[in-house]
């Protein structure tokens, strides 16, 4: 069953969703502030993220466009705002839907329902698929590398930064959103990390490091995936 995480300050009303969702059969997990959500959603795991606007620490838009930066798990926002300006913005952060208080747990249980049916293929996803780019392939439910179908070691960091780039392939990073996402807003570093990281990738995946094919830089940009890949392998 789908495992769902809830966040908003408001306990009361938080144990009262957890309370009707898993007695639906949901398993869910709950947290109280922004900062909380982002943490626990960069963990995985999670195929739905209920998620509360006015909270403490970081507000719900911004820990909702945080959790984009690396997730495309399906987030509904809850709010007691209900103008249309107020939903707009909501979307605009990365929101698949938006429900505004007070609200009947009959609705959001509907709408739970339909996002977790628009996500199946995701849910899927996450059992296992590979990604590839050429020679290279990552099994996202191993968490293990391949190039040219030799097995590759990476580092926990490595196989994340990696992931990242062929999940968005095209999509620049700068060296402060790769440390943002990857590493975490708390990590407290230097942007040299991620230049080694993304050398050690290519010595490491690329057929002639020198001369990358797939882990490209974008001079005073950032680094990104050649948009020639990746592409998703399916089952046969």
């Amino acid at each position: 069953m789908a495992k769902i995480l809830i966040v908003d300050d408001e306990r009361v009303l938080v144990k009262g969703i957890k309370f009707n969702l898993e007695h639906e059969g949901y398993q869910v997990q709950d947290a109280y502030d922004g900062e909380e959500a982002v943490e626990l959603a960069r963990e995985g795991g999670f195929d739905l993220i209920i998620l509360d606007v006015m909270m403490p620490k970081i507000d719900g838009l911004q820990a909702c466009m945080r959790i984009r930066e690396f997730s495309n798990v399906p987030i509904i926002m809850l709010t007691a705002k209900g103008e249309d300006t107020d939903k707009i913005i909501g979307f605009e952060c990365g929101a698949d839907d938006y429900l505004t208080k007070p609200f009947n747990i009959l609705e959001l249980k509907a709408r739970v329902r339909a996002l977790l049916r628009r996500a199946g293929a995701a849910q899927q996803q996450r059992s296992g698929n590979e990604l590839a780019a050429g020679h290279i392939i990552l099994n996202t439910g191993e968490r293990t590398a391949s190039r040219g179908g030799v097995s590759v070691e990476l580092t926990a960091k490595e196989f994340d930064l990696m992931e990242l780039l062929m999940r968005n392939p095209g999509r620049v990073y700068s060296r402060e959103n790769l440390l943002n996402v990857v590493w975490g807003y708390e990590y407290i570093g230097d942007f040299r990390t991620v230049d080694v990281h993304i050398r050690r990738l290519r010595e490491k995946l690329e057929l002639d490091p020198a001369n990358p094919e797939y882990i490209r830089t974008k001079w005073g940009v950032g680094y990104y995936l050649s948009a020639r890949g990746p592409r998703r392998l399916e089952n046969v």
